[in-house]
């Protein structure tokens, strides 16, 4: 079998790429070991895919080269993808902070994408599994030992993902061609994923597991305001989400409980207001009253507050000022995490030092591409990852 290109992996970065191509008449192929294509796209946004956001910029991506992403970002923006959904009528709102979802079902996107491959002639096996790849001087072309044969292609590109979701068949394949051709990797860790916590905390907050609370936190001089969440083994909601991707182990978090407001000038304004009121009591106007209770039960809060029996009267300046601190400050430190079983992303992967941000063709070997979550670029919770997966597989579509 002979292709100008194969695609590793029928994911986002994948698609695109293979539809890009596609549309300049190359004659390309995509092979992916799953059962279906696009199944984290399905699984992704509660099952309506959460496709792109309307702030996507270069800001919200993390990598080791803080510019190589920048390129591909211009070049396919979100609103070139908007366009292609809107071109399918595919129904989309706005959630929050930008992100845009399907009305109705992830599957649109997959389908959406299906459809365009189609007309593109791009052809597409699943349950195909790769097991050697060799680059041949002579024929200046791939060779791929595959189960459904020996391919040869001039182009091949790597879009494989990363190491979140084991269960949906993710694997390190990626990594090893990385390798394979000399590309060295960044350090990969489980991304936006839930934290776990040591069992003093949770013996303290487990009857908490459903409560949320609008927060900001912050870790390595970074702050996310959104929502956190409690769960029967830790913290989890956007927030920690977020800020998950900038913790290393052995970090402490903080998390401010009432962002948006001065805390030290409320809790003045309510020693003339609410003199005689106990803390626990005017906490709880803020925040739910279990939640207003576990805080002021545990830790520092516990001792300046009396377990928030203290009347606000009898709080001297210094001690109220403390206490905003400690409102403003709250410092926790995270066991763990949930692990990639719960990432959404893996953090690191292959090092963007010897690819192309223009092409993302390997510096290493000509007609080997790497493209979305296997390279060292990580974008924040609310639709980044895909945009960046747009970006790099029209970026890339467009040369092999």
């Amino acid at each position: 079998m002979q292709y100008d290109a194969v695609i590793i992996g029928a994911g986002a970065s994948g698609l695109m790429c293979a539809l890009t191509a596609g549309d300049r008449g190359r004659k390309v192929l995509v092979i992916d070991h799953a059962n279906k294509i696009g199944k984290k796209i399905l699984i992704s946004g509660g099952g309506r895919c959460n496709y792109t956001n309307m702030y996507a910029e270069p800001a919200n991506y993390l990598s080791k080269n803080p510019h190589f992403c920048k390129s591909a970002l211009s070049r396919y923006t979100q609103w070139d993808f908007q366009a292609l959904v809107d071109k399918h009528n595919i129904p989309w709102h706005e959630k929050t902070l930008g992100q845009l979802f399907c009305n109705q079902q992830s599957s649109d996107i997959v389908e959406m994408l299906v459809e365009e491959c189609r007309n593109s002639g791009v052809a597409v096996r699943l349950k195909a599994s790769l097991s050697h790849v060799k680059w041949s001087e002579i024929s200046e072309s791939f060779l791929l030992e595959t189960t459904l044969g020996k391919i040869h292609c001039k182009s091949l590109v790597v879009a494989t993902g990363g190491l979140s979701f084991p269960t949906m068949g993710a694997s390190g394949l990626g990594y090893e061609l990385a390798e394979q051709f000399g590309h060295h990797l960044i350090e990969r860790q489980p991304g936006l994923v839930p934290f776990t916590m040591d069992k003093q905390w949770l013996a303290h907050f487990i009857e908490l597991s459903g409560v949320s609370a609008d927060v900001i936190v912050s870790c390595n001089g970074q702050s996310f305001r959104e929502s956190v969440l409690f769960t029967h083994r830790g913290l989890s909601g956007p927030a920690i989400l977020q800020i998950s991707s900038y913790w290393r182990a052995g970090n402490k978090v903080s998390m401010n409980w009432l962002p948006g407001i001065s805390i030290e000038e409320w809790l003045n304004e309510l020693r003339e207001s609410k003199p005689k009121a106990e803390f626990r009591s005017v906490l709880s106007d803020k925040l739910t009253r279990r939640l207003a209770t576990a805080l002021c039960t545990f830790g520092e809060l516990k001792k300046l507050t009396r377990s928030g029996s203290k009347p606000i009267n009898q709080f001297s300046p210094p001690e109220l000022k403390r206490l905003a601190e400690s409102l403003e400050s709250w410092i926790f430190m995270p066991a763990g995490t949930e692990g990639y079983k719960k990432a959404e992303v893996t953090l690191g992967g292959v090092a963007t030092d010897n690819i192309s941000s223009k092409t993302f063709e390997s510096q290493n070997q000509s007609g080997l591409y790497f493209i979305g979550e296997v390279l060292d670029v990580t974008g924040h919770l609310g639709g980044f990852n895909f945009q960046w997966a747009w970006a790099s597989g029209y970026c890339s579509g467009l040369y092999i």
